[in-house]
């Protein structure tokens, strides 16, 4: 039976039965197949998820009679990417990708490398854009969570104000650059807990500047080494996100 989901934020958090939006309902009945009858899962990108029967398959207004609700754990921390904004549709990739990582937040960067300048109107088209794309990825991975996406802003004006994270961390090819592993073991030993927030900076083609990265530096980023080899920063961005992860869940830093 195929895993049929679909995005849904009722008015009530006990709902018996719940209405999707026209674009959720084409999306569950015309795209999908989903009938009369199916099981579905709905979810707020909240956490919520609301296990379900498909009681009317009406492709502009699909109706559903809850059969109980859960609720999600998040993770354990909570990861958020600082993205500076690449060539093409790479941003695309990136968000799909994040959201399957679990990151709680992106947020998109002009960098004084970035090739890419959004005026106002452009750049919430492609908030929405990127909002869409992350909801596509919740529903193939499974993931009841939505990041958050933040509107495009300067790293300049980003940095001193990433406060509140406990670890600060941006990827570097320069010299001294430190590896995750050993930055992870230092702040466990200095608090004696496994990191709650993380905030990972990636840049864009050619890499931040030297000025950004010392900026970086002086706002209390650590630079991370992703290793000896040049990634294409959508690579970087999923490699990122995939060791901190990891390092996070092991038995190493539990």
């Amino acid at each position: 039976m195929p895993d049929f989901r679909a995005f849904c934020r009722p008015a009530t958090t006990d709902p018996a039965e719940m209405a999707l939006s026209p674009e959720e309902s084409h999306h569950l009945v015309a795209v999908n197949r989903a009938r009369a009858g199916d099981t579905v899962t709905a979810f707020d990108g909240r956490g919520t998820e609301w296990i379900a029967t498909l009681i009317d398959a009406d492709k502009r207004a699909a109706r559903l009679r809850v059969r109980f609700t859960q609720k999600a754990r998040p993770l354990p921390c909570a990861i958020t990417l600082g993205q500076a904004l690449p060539k093409s549709g790479a941003m695309d990739a990136i968000v799909r990708k994040a959201t399957e990582l679990g990151a709680a937040r992106i947020v998109p960067l002009e960098s004084e490398r970035t090739q890419v300048h959004l005026d106002e109107d452009r750049s919430g088209r492609k908030i929405e854009k990127w909002q869409t794309a992350s909801l596509e990825a919740a529903k193939q991975c499974g993931n009841p969570w939505l990041p958050e996406i933040l509107p495009v802003q300067g790293v300049a004006a980003f940095l001193p104000a990433a406060a509140g994270f406990d670890l600060k961390l941006i990827a570097s090819l320069q010299p001294g650059a430190k590896s995750l592993k050993d930055v992870l073991a230092a702040f466990k030993a200095a608090q004696g807990r496994p990191p709650r927030t993380a905030l990972w900076l990636i840049g864009p083609e050619g890499d931040f500047t030297p000025a950004e990265l010392s900026m970086a530096g002086s706002c209390g980023f650590e630079p991370i080494t992703l290793g000896p080899l040049v990634l294409r920063c959508e690579t970087a961005a999923v490699y990122a996100l995939s060791v901190l992860s990891y390092e996070l869940q092991s038995g190493s830093t539990a």
